[in-house]
């Protein structure tokens, strides 16, 4: 879990990201490399100490794996007028 506040601001923008990239018809394999790329990013800036970035790396590669996530949300079915 992940405590510090920087850390879940990176996390929120991380998983958002990967369901809007999800929508957008991208798969896992792409959301892989995504999510390294972001990480790898983060560490050239230094931007989180390394064992924040590890911990952020483990809570996203969880998101990732929970199929929950990424579920189709059913429409709601139409109301029929009966007037």
């Amino acid at each position: 879990m992940l405590q510090d506040t920087e850390t879940i601001r990176y996390y929120q923008q991380l998983t958002d990201a990967l369901v809007f990239m999800w929508n957008r018809g991208y798969r896992f394999d792409d959301l892989r490399l995504y999510i390294d790329g972001y990480l790898a990013a983060l560490r050239h800036t230094n931007a989180l100490e390394s064992y924040r970035i590890h911990r952020l790396e483990e809570e996203a590669t969880r998101y990732l794996r929970d199929p929950s996530n990424f579920e189709v949300m059913p429409l709601p079915e139409p109301e029929t007028d009966y007037y």
